[in-house]
């Protein structure tokens, strides 16, 4: 056992040299024609043999890092420098913690030493006309995506942009479809959550209120977020209301999909869309002691509740990453209550490869990589995200981390899911949607007066 152990500490060791000097190379600490030091030196400073030295060495020759010249010494070789390839990695920056994107890069390099990652931070906006730019320019090779985003790609005509790829058959088949258009996978899903209910269990439990569970309706979160209130401590439930990852789940969840006739002009007459709004209306209304529709980032909801300050919010797998190694707060996942129908807003993040791109294999690979079995596994065991590959997702083993014991639960919900194109409407159309309705929901308007405007601004922009 102890010469195990003892052969497990000396490949340890053997590995951070070479990660080293591979990193010193990489970052031009090293620079080509510099010769390393002496084979002694590294032996010494690693604890390791003449032997296990000239090894480790070797890899670094087989890589094209490092030329041994004879009696000489090991010279840094400029083959290195030409014979690597640089690609760019437009991303979300959300992703480093949501993903474990920077580590996923760093053991990239590790096994393609000869290509370097660079990574492009996006644009807040996910829209075409916020990313057409950075592909036309040569700007990206290969870019994360959101559901939305693509979307929009697709409904401007603009799919063409990004390469076909063949379909990860072990992909959930609900977020290929996402990601699809004309029968054409033009980006691989990556990870993805829904939007879900998340409680403090203590809270509950202290005034006999109920976990929730897939039965609750909005009625019922309404009567038990009334009961969490306390005054000058909490309040029962909260989310960021503004956000285009939250408010539009009710209009999802109202069953109302926005068509247009031939002129462009849609008709929001009708119960749905009605009930939608007023269940939007009721939520503010019971939350009047706290100024849901001005607070300013999407992240309170979960600061406010890692706080003690929320028993109950509106989230999604990817916003509680935030605070995965936080230990204080016993809380646990369930889906959204439901209206009109059981729905839930589905993220998504894909990966596309530029069509423009003049790297396009060195992209596929760094894609191939990001899609691995391996890198999908590190997702799952070290965030709280979703990978989309099945067998990651659902790998079962001992958890690294605090993790709800309903994480689960988005396997018994995938027939609620719902992206936010299911409401035939753009990017920049929700956003006015929200805008236009923030008077209705505070009161200050009718809702007649409110859905005439709606019609005349949605169907203008639809006809354009």
């Amino acid at each position: 056992m102890e010469e195990q152990s003892g052969r497990k500490h000396f490949r340890e060791r053997m590995e951070s040299m070479v990660r080293t000097i591979r990193d010193e190379i990489r970052t031009g600490k090293l620079k080509d024609g510099d010769f390393l030091p002496s084979e002694k030196a590294y032996a010494k400073a690693y604890q390791l043999s003449n032997k296990s030295v000239r090894q480790g060495l070797d890899i670094l020759v087989s890589e094209r890092l490092v030329e041994k010249i004879p009696r000489v010494g090991n010279k840094i070789v400029r083959q290195a420098a030409e014979a690597r390839t640089t690609i760019k990695l437009g991303y979300y920056t959300s992703l480093l913690e949501q993903a474990a994107l920077d580590t996923l890069i760093e053991q990239f390099h590790e096994r393609h030493p000869d290509i370097r990652v660079e990574l492009v931070p996006l644009p807040s906006s996910h829209t075409v006309q916020a990313l057409k730019p950075l592909l036309r320019a040569g700007d990206v090779d290969l870019l994360t995506i959101s559901a939305p985003g693509f979307a929009d790609f697709v409904e401007n005509g603009e799919a063409e942009e990004l390469e076909t790829l063949a379909p990860e058959p072990h992909v959930y088949k609900f977020l290929t479809k996402s990601m699809s258009c004309n029968g054409e996978l033009k980006a691989q899903p990556f990870v993805f959550s829904p939007l879900i209910l998340c409680y403090n269990r203590v809270h509950l439990r202290k005034i006999d209120v109920p976990e929730p569970d897939s039965g609750w309706s909005w009625d019922d979160l309404f009567e038990y977020s009334s009961k969490l209130n306390a005054d000058n401590e909490r309040i029962g439930f909260y989310f960021h209301f503004p956000s285009y990852n939250r408010w539009p789940v009710f209009l999802l969840q109202s069953g109302m999909a926005f068509h247009r006739d031939e002129e462009g002009r849609i008709d929001l007459r009708g119960d749905k869309l009605q009930g939608a709004l007023r269940i939007c209306q009721q939520l503010i209304a019971r939350q009047n002691r706290f100024p849901l529709l001005l607070s300013e980032h999407e992240a309170d909801a979960e600061k406010l509740f890692f706080a003690g300050k929320v028993s109950m919010i509106m989230t999604t797998y990817f916003s509680l990453n935030a605070y995965r190694h936080q230990t204080q707060v016993k809380y646990d996942i369930a889906p959204l209550p439901y209206g009109g129908d059981n729905r839930t807003l589905l993220l998504a993040i894909g990966l596309a490869v530029s069509s423009r791109s003049e790297r396009k294999d060195s992209a596929k690979l760094l894609l191939d990589f990001l899609m691995s079995y391996r890198s999908q596994l590190m997702i799952r065991q070290s965030t709280l995200s979703i990978p989309s590959l099945k067998p990651a997702a659902e790998w079962a083993g001992v958890e690294k981390m605090y993790r709800p014991s309903r994480f689960h639960l988005y396997r018994e919900i995938i027939p609620t899911f719902a992206v936010h194109s299911t409401l035939k409407l753009s990017i920049e159309e929700l956003q006015l949607f929200q805008r236009e309705a923030r008077l209705y929901w505070s009161g200050l308007e009718t809702e007649e007066a409110l859905l005439e405007r709606l019609g005349t601004m949605l169907s203008r922009t639809g006809s354009v």
